[in-house]
């Protein structure tokens, strides 16, 4: 009778709405989403339906003050599970806190990550505050247990070759709470140890594990795609063997030498770089060896002015290099420093890197010492195996001798556009499939930190566009 009556006290609009929204959520447990969810239906049902909770219990206060309250409350929360719920299966906020991918992307934007794409990754970190990464008022926003296995819903498609992706930091399962770049690991190989980070609590903080959705998110540019040979030559890609065409607006760092005066700060900022990226260095005690070592042959000190280390564009040097007061631009030479694996020298550098494969899921090597250097994290830290090598070199796997490995998983090889000032894939390695977050989709606001409010700090020229991988 009471439910009887209840459906008869709604209008039209609220039957229909009453009706499919269960059909909805059930059709989106069935088809994507999966059985788990399924437990939620018998709450939707009987809120619209039986009432056998009392959904609007706090109406009924009697105190106005305190039933407002408590209704404010009640409305955030819903506000809050629906954001959270949005976050998980469909978009998230994300912000650009690095120049990496300028300037296809540049520090200010503030993007919504497309999750649909990839396919969303189900939480498997459950027990968290909503709508936070791994801090909330200074401590871990998360409980680390229990953790659910990697689950990812169905995509409309994979990971390609160009795409930008948003990824949790791959070497971010150990961090230094006070600095994470660089990460955990080079900071160990440069400090003698953890004890020896664990003995200055003020300058490096607490050494916390991060479980795998709960570490900071990273965006870069996917430039190799499991199973590729990858190699870098004089700052070109090469997948296979065969060159990849640059990005249209990939920058790289350039000594600009001028005779004739030197560049204003807004000068630089008018070119399009920012006033953290306009390196000036002095001249004073450079000699004819430090320039030559610098790749900047032929320039004499006495007449050198100015000398600058910037980022540019193609676009940006060929119109630096038209001005007057220029003596000279060449790239920055190749310094070979934090590369990976962090501790093993390949003789590899920064700008001639590899040739390095890229594992992929059912993929085969042997256990040599450089195999073991380069792929010990997929093994242990991202596949979960007990990996140990005995003084007879002897290989364990889980117990066991081994002297090949199958990997479980997809990995990708992710670099930044602004090839020089980016900490990327040749620095901490392979990004696996686990991972992967989703794709910037839309910039729906973009400020710039080096101007005021008013003085035109709103690119309102960048906002509400989609992003397809390519400038603004």
């Amino acid at each position: 009778m009471k439910i009887k009556l209840h459906w008869q006290e709604k209008t039209l609009f609220q039957k229909i709405v009453a009706i499919v929204i269960p059909i909805l959520y059930l059709l989106f447990c069935i088809l994507w989403a999966g059985p788990f969810w399924l437990i939620f239906l018998p709450f939707i049902l009987d809120y619209y339906f039986t009432k056998l909770i009392n959904w609007s219990w706090y109406r009924n206060i009697k105190n106005k003050t305190l039933r407002g309250f408590v209704s404010l409350l009640a409305d955030l929360l819903w506000a809050v599970i629906g954001v959270h719920l949005l976050s998980i299966f469909f978009i998230q906020n994300f912000a650009i806190p690095t120049s990496s991918l300028e300037k296809t992307l540049l520090v200010g934007d503030y993007l919504f990550v497309d999750k649909v794409t990839y396919g969303p990754r189900m939480p498997m970190t459950p027990l968290q505050v909503p709508l936070t990464q791994n801090r909330f008022l200074g401590r871990e926003s998360y409980l680390s247990k229990p953790q659910l296995s990697y689950k990812r819903l169905k995509g409309i498609r994979k990971v390609q070759r160009g795409d930008l992706v948003v990824f949790n930091f791959p070497t971010g399962d150990t961090v230094t709470t006070k600095v994470t770049n660089p990460d955990y690991y080079y900071l160990k190989e440069m400090y003698g140890g953890r004890a020896a980070l664990e003995a200055q609590p003020e300058v490096f903080g607490k050494i916390v594990y991060r479980p795998v959705d709960r570490r900071d998110h990273y965006v870069k540019r996917c430039v190799g795609l499991p199973g590729d040979l990858i190699e870098i030559r004089n700052n070109d890609i090469y997948i296979d063997g065969k060159l990849q065409n640059r990005p249209e607006q990939m920058q790289l760092n350039y000594w600009v030498c001028t005779h004739g005066g030197r560049f204003s700060p807004e000068e630089l900022k008018h070119l399009g770089i920012s006033l953290d990226d306009q390196h000036v260095v002095s001249t004073s005690r450079l000699t004819t060896a430090d320039l030559e070592a610098m790749g900047l042959a032929g320039v004499d000190p006495s007449d050198l002015q100015a000398l600058y280390l910037l980022p540019l564009t193609e676009t940006m040097r060929q119109q630096l290099a038209s001005d007057s007061r220029v003596a000279k631009i060449v790239v920055s030479q190749d310094p070979n420093t934090n590369l990976y694996p962090v501790g093993y020298d390949l003789g590899w550098t920064r700008d001639n890197y590899g040739p390095l494969q890229i594992p992929r899921k059912g993929l085969t090597i042997e256990l040599t010492p450089e195999a073991l250097a380069l792929y010990s994290r997929c093994i242990h830290n991202y596949e979960g195996h007990a990996l140990e090598q005995r003084p007879d070199g002897t290989i364990l796997i889980d117990g066991q001798p081994a002297t090949h490995y199958t990997f479980g998983m997809d990995y990708y090889y992710m670099m930044g556009d602004n090839r020089h000032n980016s900490a990327d894939s040749r620095y901490w390695g392979f990004v696996p499939e686990d991972h992967i977050v989703g794709r910037p989709a839309l910039l729906w606001l973009s400020l710039d930190k080096d101007l005021g409010l008013w003085g035109g700090k709103i690119r309102w020229r960048r906002m509400m566009h989609t992003i397809h991988g390519q400038p603004l």
